[in-house]
């Protein structure tokens, strides 16, 4: 039977979470199956992996909160549905203050049809070009023909919502660049990731998927200082599984890798809120961040950077400051 170790935040903590904000001294043990239950210590390879400060992401540091902003470049987003171009997105975001610009042409949201490669990269190249200068970009695409073209218009980080399983070419396209990858859970594909997706433990199973991905992406020659990892709250998730993953989510930095979290105006938000529309979600949104920044999570994907930067300077201001 496999253990989990949760690392439990706590403000007077005896060891650091990942080189960051958030202090542990006590763990959650988790066991399939069996109820959470409570303990002092840890093996000394989880501990190591709990404690080791995250390497830099494109140059920033990930001792504190990084917000990454999301360009739609593309028709059919869920949250605004193509309300802007790519490239004054990627402007607009750029000048609230988002450290990074995730930047993506085909949209991922359920029921959302692939998009051919040649069309793909028309729509982010603009993007990239206008955003290159103002931050640090990543693409988001499932292909290993879109991430190439991307980062040789100046992409640094290839964000697979696949997680490596749509294009086998992706991992070896990444390992060749030498540029970071976040490798995100998903059960299923976009089209049909939300037709009753199952799972034996939602959090102790997006768990080990992770892991298969991490070692798959240093069978391809990527280092696990260059990888982050996203458990895909809402990719092939229920209300319940998405809960569920949030309430645990520090168990994650057991996999020795930074954490993105990418909760933003998603349905959940929407049917626990009261908020039907995406766009009225903002609040709900910094709701959730702020719950994910209390257990160490080093990357929000959002789509209201002024709001979150917003959020986040408050919090720091409460929790952090010292005079």
């Amino acid at each position: 039977m496999s253990d989990y170790f949760r690392p439990i935040p706590c403000e007077t903590g005896r060891w650091q979470l990942a080189g960051g904000w958030v202090r542990f001294s006590q763990f959650e043990l988790l066991r399939r199956g069996q109820a959470p239950r409570v303990v002092d210590s840890a093996p000394e390879p989880v501990l190591a992996a709990l404690t080791a400060p995250r390497a830099p992401l494109l140059g920033l540091s990930l001792d504190r909160p990084r917000i990454m902003g999301i360009v739609n470049a593309t028709p059919d987003s869920f949250s605004d549905g193509g309300a802007y171009d790519g490239a004054a997105q990627a402007r607009l975001l750029a000048g609230q203050g988002a450290d990074i610009l995730d930047i993506g042409g085909e949209s991922t949201r359920p029921g959302a049809r692939e998009v051919p490669v040649a069309e793909e990269i028309a729509r982010v190249i603009p993007a990239i070009a206008a955003g290159r200068a103002l931050a640090a970009v990543s693409i988001d695409t499932r292909k290993a023909g879109v991430a190439q073209a991307a980062i040789a218009a100046g992409a640094g980080l290839v964000n697979d919502v696949s997680g490596f399983d749509f294009d086998p070419a992706m991992a070896g396209t990444v390992a060749a660049a030498g540029v970071p990858v976040c490798l995100m859970h998903a059960q299923g594909i976009p089209e049909t990731m939300q037709d009753n997706p199952t799972y034996g433990d939602v959090l102790l199973d997006v768990y080990d998927a992770l892991a298969e991905r991490i070692a798959l992406a240093e069978a391809a020659g990527i280092p696990r200082d260059g990888i982050v990892i996203d458990p895909g709250i809402g990719f092939g998730k229920t209300q319940a599984h998405n809960l569920a993953i949030l309430r645990r989510i520090s168990l994650y930095h057991g996999l020795g890798c930074a954490v993105l979290l990418g909760v933003s105006r998603k349905r959940f938000i929407g049917s626990l809120g009261g908020a039907e529309h995406p766009a009225s979600r903002v609040a709900g949104t910094l709701a959730v961040t702020l719950a994910g920044v209390a257990q160490g999570i080093q990357i929000h994907r959002v789509h209201d950077v002024a709001e979150t930067r917003q959020g986040l300077a408050l919090w720091r201001a409460v929790t952090m400051e010292t005079s």
